[in-house]
């Protein structure tokens, strides 16, 4: 018997659950004290009509059930649904039809909403991507792609005593403003991303950076953490392969006798923080950043200024002449 009741009373909820769903737009946007005031100002306060005026709002925004739109676009769309309710009190105050008025208000609603901005597409492989952030009238919430935060590793091979520039670039929107980059490093040749095997590298806070001259001992996986307001965005990895045979003249034992002799202890893998030299700036159009553009104007400001003055004291000393 408990079951047949339990079985009864969420078949009497399947009917509420389908009516709020059509009017959820109406709902996300507008309070229950609004709409029954709005009814109640054009067939009064009490009677049978009352509940006909609620039915019929209803009925008229059902074609608003499945909507979504950019979660950005929400404060319009609000704004919207505010400046309707009163064009429809006006409506009601001059004694006008609901039957007529609520239709009509919704379908100059649908055009509102067709207007608004769109949001991005998801970019796969990975990411929190804000850009793509909807708002789903059904049932009044907002989501982000379902994507993961790690991205795929890639791998980067460079010949022993050369260059490795990692970027810690995505494909999506970032935000403009609180970036800031933590890069990791997972020694012993290990290709991963378990966070677990990462350690801090100091040195590398930027977007950019570079390990000169590779060594045997940088063959393992660097982690670039992309954070917004200490919030992370995505986790990109660089399994470094590193190649080629030790100098010429050495034997392996003797570059194993080096390396002891050499040997310091250090807490961590030290990265170089990329700083371009200006054919680097030229060759990588991304790198000009604020404050690389900065130095540039006031690099050639500064030749500038040198080459004025020196033409300045020539034609002085020249015109002195005897």
């Amino acid at each position: 018997m408990a079951l047949v009741a339990l079985v009864g009373s969420i078949a009497l909820m399947f009917p509420l659950i389908f009516r709020a769903s059509t009017w959820a737009c109406l709902f996300c946007f507008t309070t229950h004290e609004e709409r029954l005031r709005l009814c109640q100002m054009f067939v009064g306060t009490e009677g049978p009509k009352l509940g006909q005026c609620k039915d019929s709002l209803t009925a008229a925004f059902e074609g608003l059930s499945d909507v979504e739109i950019n979660y950005d676009e929400r404060g319009h769309l609000h704004d919207a649904f505010t400046q309707m309710t009163l064009a429809l009190q006006e409506v009601a105050a001059a004694q006008g039809s609901f039957k007529a008025a609520f239709p009509s208000a919704a379908a100059k609603m649908k055009k509102t909403i067709q207007q608004l901005k769109k949001a991005q597409d998801c970019i796969p492989p990975c990411g929190v991507q804000e850009v793509t952030r909807r708002f789903y009238c059904w049932g009044c919430f907002s989501t982000v792609c379902d994507l993961p935060l790690d991205c795929p590793v890639q791998d980067v091979t460079v010949k022993r005593g050369d260059q490795a520039l990692f970027s810690c670039i995505v494909g999506f929107q970032l935000p403009e403003s609180e970036l800031t980059y933590s890069w990791k490093f997972a020694g012993g040749g290990v290709r991963t991303q378990d966070v677990s095997y990462f350690r801090d590298v100091p040195g590398a806070h930027g977007y950019l950076a570079r390990i000169r001259p590779v060594q045997p001992t940088h063959r393992g996986t660097f982690s670039c953490v992309i954070l917004h307001d200490q919030r992370p965005l995505a986790r990109l990895y660089f399994f470094l392969n590193v190649t080629g045979p030790p100098p010429p003249g050495e034997t392996e034992l003797q570059v194993t006798f080096r390396e002891v002799m050499h040997w310091t202890p250090r807490e961590a893998e030290m990265i170089e923080p990329w700083r371009p030299s200006l054919s680097e700036l030229l060759a990588r159009p991304q790198a000009l950043t604020l404050g690389n553009l900065f130095l540039l104007a006031a690099t050639a400001a500064l030749v500038s200024a040198t080459v004025t003055v020196l033409v300045w004291v020539f034609f002085r000393w020249y015109l002195s002449g005897p």
